[in-house]
């Protein structure tokens, strides 16, 4: 028996930083939002790949990690009893007779919601995986997409494949506290931060880590475990190298995914919006984060807070449509402070 549908004013497609800042703003307008997110916990990529990866750039937070930052939206939204839909993926969204959207998901939850807000981050992203037969058998036991507890792989011998900033950022990491770490990159250059690039150096030239330029051809098992790797040099020549694990980091293989099909504009796999209120081609329908795409859009979470604000802003017509919402400020609104059930400071 399936159950009725959930009647909402607001569905926000994504629990990333950005998608959890959007409860807020809407929150503030006294709108009470559904969040749905594929993922089993809150926080989107921030805490499924980086939960450790220091953020400096949040206004001031001279420094907070993926959960941390995570960790305090949630604190922050609480007041506004957001309704979470999690490890469920949207598959259908259809526009209704009465200018409400249909939208369903993998696990069969069904929502009529006024306004939709895709927060999606890059899509339904996958980590890019090394093409070497047989490998995959070692997946999640010796050989690794992501690192979400740093603690297993102490004491280990590692070897790391990659060129970007999550490569160099977790070979720095595990030194000194892995047995060994190989860094392996197709070639002499990165993708990654100039200042860890220089550090790795600086530790290989310690012999405190190593850098091979060459990329995985094969490997060896024994008993059931990866024993070693075969890297094939510049030089053409192919060496074994005995590894306790190894880590992957060719970056993320965003999709789209269902909301291609949705009828919304597309522009290199972004969603298309106005910057007036973040409205994608589809009316009621917004898009903030680094899902949509805009003349000089800049993918930073800071950049997806000022979205989400605008878009709170934008929805409104379509949720009251004979109420007029005007700018206040939490430092001073007594109604904001109400619905954030917090006292009304007294200023002399």
């Amino acid at each position: 028996m399936s159950l009725p549908p959930i009647e909402a004013d607001a569905v926000i497609i994504g629990a990333g930083p950005v998608g959890l800042f959007q409860v807020f703003e809407l929150g503030l307008l006294e709108i009470k939002a559904h969040v749905i997110d594929s993922l089993p916990v809150v926080g989107g990529q921030c805490v499924e790949l980086y939960p450790d990866k220091p953020i400096y750039d949040i206004p001031a937070v001279p420094m907070c990690t993926g959960q941390e930052l995570t960790d305090n939206l949630m604190k922050q939204i609480e007041p506004f009893g957001a309704h979470f839909h999690l490890g469920q993926e949207v598959t259908e969204v259809e526009k209704r007779s009465d200018g409400r959207f249909d939208l369903r998901t993998t696990l069969g939850t069904h929502l009529i919601t006024k306004t939709i807000f895709i927060a999606a981050g890059v899509g339904s992203f996958q980590a890019r995986t090394i093409k070497i037969d047989g490998i995959e058998a070692f997946e999640n036991k010796q050989l690794f997409y992501r690192v979400k507890d740093p603690t297993q792989f102490a004491g280990k011998n590692i070897v790391i494949c990659g060129g970007g900033d999550s490569a160099l950022d977790w070979a720095l990491n595990f030194v000194g506290k892995a047995e060994s770490v190989i860094l392996i990159h197709r070639r002499d250059g990165f993708k990654a931060a100039p200042s860890s690039v220089a550090k790795m150096k600086e530790l290989c030239a310690k012999y405190e880590m190593q850098f091979e330029v060459g990329q995985i051809t094969g490997f060896e098992e024994r008993d059931g475990h990866l024993r070693e790797i075969k890297v094939t040099g510049s030089d053409g020549v192919t060496r074994r190298m005995p590894l306790d694990v190894l880590l992957v980091f060719f970056g993320l293989s965003p999709k789209l995914g269902p909301i291609a099909n949705w009828g919304l504009g597309i522009d290199r796999k972004q969603l298309t919006v106005d910057t007036e209120r973040f409205e994608t081609t589809v009316p009621g329908i917004f898009a903030v984060g680094d899902i949509n795409i805009y003349p000089g859009k800049k993918k930073l979470i800071l950049s997806g807070f000022h979205e989400a604000a605008l878009a709170a802003f934008g929805c409104v017509q379509y949720i009251y449509p004979d109420k007029k919402v005007h700018l206040q400020y939490t430092t001073t609104s007594t109604k904001l402070h109400k619905v954030l059930g917090v006292e009304s400071p007294i200023f002399d």
